[in-house]
């Protein structure tokens, strides 16, 4: 080998090395603050509270990590887990809770093993641009998972000026 050729293939493997190392600076993500967590979850309880009925609200982050989890009055035991599942759900796969139960039906239903996912309505994902940032789930509006998807998008609306 060449004294030219070993100079080259050894800056090559310098610089890969150096843009790797540049890589691990620091990251810039958008994220869900627990204000704005707090008001989703309020503005999703809000809209639920007209048909009466209390509901569990989970708002988590762009990890899947609860940022604000209620419990309505008189909800059942189950529902905050529900909620905080369909949260996750929407999150992961970037959709709705419902549109991805529907997707994973077929051709997905390796994806129903993976823990913490549910196949059932109520979670929406809180976007910016194409940028999924978090998401919120919703459990226990009377009218089913329709009803709770509606809460979930109500509270996202609370925010909206917010998530540009």
């Amino acid at each position: 080998m060449s004294i030219v050729h070993k100079v080259c293939v050894g800056a090559a493997a310098w610089l890969a090395g150096a843009g790797a190392g540049g890589a691990q600076g620091v990251i810039m993500e958008r994220n869900v603050s627990l204000l704005m967590a707090r008001a989703i979850a309020d503005g999703a309880i809000e809209h639920c509270a007209k048909d009466g009925r209390g509901v569990s609200v989970a708002v988590v982050d762009r990890a899947g990590q609860v940022r604000v989890l209620l419990r309505g009055d008189a909800t059942p035991p189950h529902s905050p887990e529900l909620a905080r599942r369909k949260a996750y759900t929407a999150r992961t796969f970037r959709r709705t809770s419902s549109e991805w139960a529907k997707r994973s039906e077929t051709g997905l239903a390796g994806q129903r093993s993976l823990d913490e996912v549910i196949p059932l309505g109520g979670g929406v994902p809180i976007m910016v641009g194409d940028d999924a940032i978090g998401a919120v789930g919703v459990s226990g509006a009377s009218g089913g998972q329709e009803a709770d998807e509606a809460c979930a998008k109500a509270g996202i609306a609370k925010v909206a000026d917010r998530l540009r």
